[in-house]
């Protein structure tokens, strides 16, 4: 794990998006990631049908999510919007 990569223990559910997003901390720049449900759903081989599922989910799931987030950061692999928006490959 690369220590300069720091994840906060907080997230918040996006309701109109359908995705959890949670902060990342890279040499002092705040660096928003996301989730969407359907991809924790790809994660957690599980089918989430509300918030309080999803939020859950991503618990049990977070340290998977924070590997993924961490090599789209170090690959510099940020969204139009300066996101890190996590994907899952089949």
């Amino acid at each position: 794990m690369n220590q300069s990569i720091l994840f906060p223990d907080v997230q918040s559910w996006d309701q109109a998006m359908q995705q959890i997003r949670f902060p990342a901390q890279c040499q002092g720049a705040l660096i928003e990631c996301t989730v969407a449900v359907t991809v924790l759903e790809q994660i957690a081989n599980q089918q989430i049908t509300n918030e309080e599922e999803a939020v859950s989910i991503f618990s049990q799931y977070r340290f998977d999510c924070e590997e993924l987030a961490e090599q789209l950061i170090e690959d510099e692999a940020y969204n139009a919007l300066g996101q890190i928006e996590l994907t899952v490959s089949n």
